[in-house]
């Protein structure tokens, strides 16, 4: 199953109201899956959508591994691959990261690179942080 990135949103129970919910949901094309719970230790219902990394970020995270790890062209990625499988040591692992900070003009935290073992992880961190660049700096 594909790694996704997550956003919560947490709601009291009386306020909830559909019109809020939908007012949330505005991209839905985005979405992989939508998700209703309750903490045990709170009254508060959560909200939890999951968006998938859009395909041409997955595309260039597979160049870029490709590229870095000397793979061969013909190699068959997909988002599941992990970088130790293809035969990437923690060495590899920062040289692939280092790339993708490099070619999508992003800063990765050290504590979310080591969270990066696969292509689909790779791609959803760097669509949530690309979202995340203040406007003047995504140009």
């Amino acid at each position: 199953m594909a790694s996704l990135s997550t956003t919560s949103l947490s709601f009291k129970a009386p306020s909830i109201q559909s019109t809020r919910i939908s007012q949330v949901l505005r991209t839905p094309s985005c979405f992989q899956s939508i998700a209703f719970g309750r903490f045990r230790s709170s009254k508060s219902l959560r909200l939890q959508i999951s968006c998938a990394a859009k395909p041409e970020t997955v595309q260039k995270v597979k160049d870029i591994v490709k590229e870095q790890l000397a793979l061969s062209a013909d190699t068959a990625l997909t988002g599941e691959s992990k970088f130790s499988d293809l035969g990437a040591d923690s060495l590899d692992t920062v040289e692939i990261v280092m790339a993708l900070e490099e070619k999508f003009n992003i800063s990765v935290e050290e504590a979310d690179a080591q969270n990066i073992t696969t292509i689909q992880a790779a791609a959803d961190l760097i669509d949530d942080l690309v979202l995340k660049k203040p406007a003047a700096e995504a140009s």
